[in-house]
């Protein structure tokens, strides 16, 4: 396969997925779930360098750090602050993903068509879709970290640590990412009787590096007196740490603030999930659902679900399970970094079983999810004694790709909310805990 094949293979499936994400994406109208906040919050951070109330044109607190939403700041500023505006950002970066996952896989596994595979899966998957296509966060702390372990794989520690930093500075458990890389080269330069000399190197790539980013992100906070307790200080003077700039003060107030709140999250929501259920999408996040008229049938229903392809997580789940076999009778780099990874995006949820939380999250580790298959198809496909995998193998790794195909494509209405009739919409309701 040369480069030219290569790059236009990946370059006709990214147009493919570009067009799927900016197909109708100024619909629905308005906001779509928590665009209310994001989506203002950019358009705030836009005009005033931090987020006020659009209605009482008053500091408002933010439970997030301020990089996603620079990002979708950006389009608005490029289109306008409309549907397409502040949803472009997402499709554009959603695509990405897709050419990014591809170089990652290459970079595992030295093989075009595997690589390929891990491209078409992450295509088809409907949650990558959905996450495409509406202004949250959650897409961009994808692609950071999955970035991150791009530059992780090829030994660019400086540029895994600016990545890790954006994470960070786009959500909190980035700082996950953070943690277990940092713990995985710390333990390679061991392993290599390194550790003395590059221990301090480490330290400035995993921890200095991405606090500088994520430090750097609050500049508009910094520079504007109308942010949220940014005067606090100056109301709380008089201790013992009155020697530090009163910035530096509120700002480290507010911050504990914000992790009182993701600690103290336990209002009751419709589409909560307990992480024990993303894996096999027991409670997808309705982001929109309505019956409109005039369709030109009785009954007619709308929906975005962001719901996983639901045979490629379910494959996901098997696959989980042989990798982590895998991984006690063989001590492989690949399938650790990839256990690694997912447990670094999903694990540390478990920690907060009372905290509301939404199966959407699950996006952040997806890409890990799909590497997990690609590795299983890696070992599935390895040719025998003879030096050659039988054709039967092949053929069954074709049907699979192709039926994840085939069901993404099925509820392909129920990712982009197109209007169909209740009955149709009813009919892709395959388990109950999905309405």
């Amino acid at each position: 396969m040369t480069k030219l094949h290569e790059r236009m293979s990946v370059g006709g499936l990214a147009l493919v997925a570009l067009i799927f994400r900016l197909w109708h994406l100024q619909y629905p109208k308005g906001f779509v779930f928590d665009e209310v906040y994001y989506a203002q919050n950019a358009n705030s951070l836009l005009h005033h360098g931090v987020e006020i109330d659009p209605k009482t044109h008053l500091a408002q607190f933010i439970v997030h750090p301020p990089i996603g939403k620079w990002v979708i700041a950006a389009g608005i500023k490029l289109l306008g602050f409309h549907e397409f505006g502040w949803r472009i950002a997402a499709a554009l970066i959603g695509t990405a993903s897709i050419v990014l996952v591809f170089y990652v896989a290459k970079e595992l596994f030295h093989n075009y068509f595997l690589s390929l595979t891990a491209a078409v899966l992450m295509s088809a998957d409907g949650l990558n879709l959905v996450m495409s296509r509406t202004a949250l966060l959650d897409i961009f702390l994808m692609f950071f970290t999955l970035l991150a372990f791009y530059f992780l794989l090829r030994g660019a520690h400086t540029l895994a640590g600016i990545s890790l930093g954006l994470a960070a500075a786009t959500k909190w458990s980035g700082v996950y990412y953070i943690a277990a890389y940092l713990l995985y080269v710390l333990y390679i330069d061991y392993r290599n009787s390194q550790i003395r000399e590059k221990a301090h190197v480490r330290f400035t790539q995993y921890i200095l590096l991405p606090a500088f980013i994520y430090i750097a992100s609050w500049i508009g906070w910094f520079s504007n007196l109308s942010g949220y307790d940014r005067n606090w200080a100056k109301t709380h003077s008089g201790g013992f740490f009155d020697f530090i700039p009163s910035a530096i003060r509120s700002w480290w107030h507010y911050h504990s603030e914000i992790l009182y709140f993701h600690t103290h999250l336990i209002t009751p929501h419709g589409y909560s999930a307990n992480p024990w259920s993303w894996l096999v999408m027991g409670r997808p996040t309705s982001f929109f659902y309505q019956t409109p008229s005039g369709c030109g049938i009785k009954a007619c229903s709308q929906e975005v679900l962001a719901l996983g392809t639901p045979l490629l997580w379910w494959a996901g789940v098997i696959a989980i399970a042989i990798a982590f076999g895998y991984w006690i009778t063989h001590r492989e780099r690949t399938n650790i970094l990839l256990l690694l990874s997912l447990a670094a995006g999903y694990l540390p949820w478990f920690a907060w079983q009372k905290r509301t939380v939404f199966t959407f999250y699950a996006i952040a580790f997806e890409p890990f999810i799909i590497l997990i298959i690609v590795f299983v198809l890696s070992k599935f496909l390895e040719p025998d004694k003879d030096g050659n995998t039988p054709q039967v193998r092949r053929y069954a790794t074709y049907g699979f790709i192709a039926l994840i195909v085939l069901n993404f494509l099925y509820f392909f209405p129920l990712f982009t909310g197109g209007i169909i009739s209740y009955s149709h919409w009813s009919s892709m309701m395959w388990l109950p805990s999905w309405i």
